[in-house]
Order: structure tokens, then sequence, then C-alpha cells
């Protein structure tokens, strides 16, 4: 086996074992044998038999920067990439290939074919448009490799349920990128609320963004590029069918069409998964959705009497809002203060002064509780090798993205409506419970 098919599962040669054999080796052929101290560990590398293997699927725009993130951690290397856009394929493999000081990174137009060839790899990266993530999650789980998949992860609630059940049938490390669930300030803030620094949260906050609505229609048809530069097909996946267009394509054009993207999860992915986090969620049944129109934020009422604000930042109501500056921020209030945080953010925001002369403790009692790093890919890696639940595992992503569903469907329907969260369905409400899932295209159900 050559040092990039080394798996984790495999049981690898001691350094004593190796320097032990190669000087047996040596001795017999009386020749002088080098080993690179990088294969064995030394100068700050790590050894082969150490390293955690991984592959890229998805590799545009966010998933660049994902991979950027990852080839810059000492334990990863990337062996195979894979996207349907020849563009993207060639980015990453170059950028694999400069880090590995080689040519030998693979490129794949099928994510199936790299799943089933790659034994090697342990983990994978995933990093698709929003259609792919809970399907290549679930392929990926059943191949047996453990997965960092970016947000929302799933369309609809039954890929969502499907991603937890997969991965507890397979006992794979699952994270969904939520990265502000590991990021120093979005944890204080979230810490400050649980903790009970605040008193008793009765109002939370999440930033949901402005989304004008969710496109129906279809572009017209425009001339497909070769498979080999776009595998169009491959790129809707299970998505109903339409003809190419480029504006689809380019530019991330794709998330303002229904059957491509989600509404609400598109930024509620992050934020409402930082809102739960600070709340106390064990004991709530059910959540109150109550609709008032197209164009406001969506209050919600958990069944324990905290209110819950989806908050609609930007557009047209941009200058309305005061809870935080910046976007996918979160608040928690309660009757001792409040406290809150949002991107570009040097410090949290609080109510008094006094809240943040215990920001660094607040963080140093959370790194020591929970043993997690504050750094989400780093976080992932750990629970690789340790082989526990990550910060973001799939019940976390499942719970938030069940409850931004939810509001969509009741943005879709234009009613109010009542979430039971431990059945995951509407109560007595059948068209809102039909939403829960869609049709997905042959040959690419999962």
């Amino acid at each position: 086996m050559t040092e990039s098919n080394t798996k984790l599962s495999d049981t690898p040669l001691s350094r004593r074992q190796f320097l032990t054999r190669s000087l047996a080796a040596s001795s017999a052929f009386a020749i002088p044998t080098f080993i690179p101290a990088s294969a064995l560990g030394r100068g700050g590398a790590v050894a082969p038999s150490e390293r955690i293997v991984m592959g890229a699927i998805g590799i545009g725009g966010r998933g660049s920067y994902d991979l950027g993130s990852m080839l810059g951690e000492s334990d990863v290397q990337f062996v195979a990439v894979c996207d349907v856009r020849k563009g993207n394929r060639d980015s990453a493999k170059n950028a694999v290939d400069a880090k590995n000081g080689n040519k030998d990174c693979a490129a794949y137009i099928d994510m199936r074919q790299l799943l089933s060839e790659r034994t090697d790899v342990d983990a994978v990266l995933i990093a698709t448009g929003d259609r792919w993530h809970a399907p290549a999650s679930t392929l990926a789980m059943q191949a047996g490799k453990d997965v960092y998949c970016e947000k929302p992860a799933c369309l609809t609630m039954a890929q969502g349920q499907m991603v937890v059940e997969t991965a507890r049938r397979y006992s794979r490390v699952y994270q969904t990128g939520a990265q502000r669930l590991s990021e120093p300030n979005h944890v204080f803030a979230i810490e400050m609320a649980r903790t009970g620094r605040l008193g008793k949260i009765h109002t939370a906050y999440a930033d949901i963004r402005w989304r004008d609505g969710m496109l129906r229609n279809w572009l017209p048809e425009e001339p497909q590029p070769p498979k080999e530069e776009l595998d169009w097909d491959a790129w809707l996946g299970s998505c109903p069918w339409r003809p190419y267009n480029s504006a689809y394509v380019n530019g991330g054009g794709w998330y303002h069409y229904y059957d491509l993207a989600t509404d609400v999860a598109m930024w509620g992915a992050h934020t409402v998964a930082q809102a739960l986090a600070g709340l106390d969620m064990t004991d709530v049944s059910h959540i109150d959705f109550e609709y008032e129109g197209p164009d406001v934020s969506m209050n919600t009422r958990l069944s324990n009497g905290v209110k819950l604000v989806l908050f609609r930042s930007g557009g047209s109501v941009s200058d309305q809002c005061n809870l935080w500056h910046g976007s996918c921020g979160e608040r928690f209030d309660g009757p001792d203060g409040w406290a809150a945080a949002a991107d570009g953010y040097t410090a949290p925001d609080v109510s008094s002064p006094a809240l943040m002369r215990e920001f660094k403790k607040v963080l140093a009692d959370y790194t020591g509780r929970t043993q997690r790093p504050l750094n989400h890919v780093r976080d992932f890696l750990n629970c690789i090798r340790s082989r526990r639940p990550t910060v973001a595992n799939p019940e976390v992503m499942l719970r938030s993205m069940n409850i931004c569903l939810a509001a969509d469907i009741c943005e879709q329907l234009k009613r109010s409506l009542k979430f039971d969260l431990q059945k995951a369905e509407f109560v007595s409400d059948a068209e809102a419970n039909r939403l829960r899932s869609r049709a997905m295209r042959a040959p690419w159900q999962v």
C-alpha cells in the first residue's frame, strides 16, 4: 500500500518498528538507507500513517475556501477531488498537488466513482450546490466515509432525516458547516445564554437575511457545454429536469430557484442553529409559527414559552435592524441583560460592559467543559479520531433545519402552522405535511 493509500483503520508500524526494520534491511544489503524526517513525523510533519486521507466533492466557490482551510491542517492529506465543472476540478487538483508536492491528486467528474474506487479515503468535504448536500452526504456515509458538509444540509425534512439515519446506521462522523458554532464571539453569546448569565432567556433572535421569494419559472434553453466541461444532468442531480442555461451555473444564480434551493434555510441554517445552541430545548415539544406576511420577520413560540424571532435583515428592512450589525447574527434577551454576535465583530455586543469582563473565562469554561477547539474544521478532524459527535452533528443539523424548513412551508402556504418537533410533522395539516419531502429524479434517487 502506498503512503497516500494508508487508512486510519489500518494498523501502522510504530516508529520503533519502522526504524528497526529499516536498519536491519540496510545492514543486510550494506547500503545506507535515508529516511526522510517527514516520513517519521519529525520537524512538525505528520507521519503518513497518522494522516486523515480526504477527498473533496463540489469545490467551486465555498468549496474552494473550505478546501484551502483543510489543506492548512498538518494531519490532512487530500488525494482526490470531484466536480462536474472542469474549471473547478482543475483548480482544486492544482491546489492539492501544490500542497502535496506531486501530481498525484485524482480528479473525478462523478462522485459515485470517487466514493467506490477510493477505499483509501477516510473522509470527504462536500460543498456542492444545496440540492446535492443530503444525497451526497448519504452516499458518502454509505461508502464508509466521514463527512464535512456545507449548509444548508438538506432541501427537505425527509432528506435531513435520511442523513441522520445514515450517520447512525453506518457509525459515521458528520459535521455540517455551521462554522459560527465554533467561533469565539458566537460561542460567547451562546454560552452567556446557556449558562444563565442573562437570566432565563425569554426571546432569541436569528438573522434569516432578506429573500425576495423563490422563483418557479425556467430560464430559456441554451446550448449545453461538452460533458467534459460541465455534466449538466449530474449538476441537476435529483432535482426536476430543466434545460441548461448558464445563468443557473454562473454566479450562484441557482439559489434563487425553488427546485434548487431553500428560502429561510439559506441563512437560517447558520443562525437558527446558533440560537438553539443557547436555549434549553430538552422540553420543547412543539413550535408555533406565526405568519404575518411575506416581507416581515416571523415570530415563533416554543412550547416552553421562549419566543424565537426569525428576523429578516437586509433588503427593504435593512435600516430597521437594531439587534446587531453585519450578517448571520443571533441575540439572546433575558431579565439580566442581552448578548449578540454577528459577522465582522471584534467583540460581541452586550447590554452592559460588565458582561464582557467574563469573556475569556466563558470561552475557557466552554473549551474545558466540551474539549472542543474554537475551530470548526479542527473539531471535525478531532472527532474523526475520537469518534464522538461533532458540535454540528446530525441531530443538531436536523433540529435547526426542520425549523427553517417549517418556516419555508409557512411562507409557501401563507398561513400560521404548529410543528411537532419530536415527531417532525405539522399538527393536523395534511397539506403542510406533504411539503416535508420532494420527489427525487431518476437516476439520482438515494
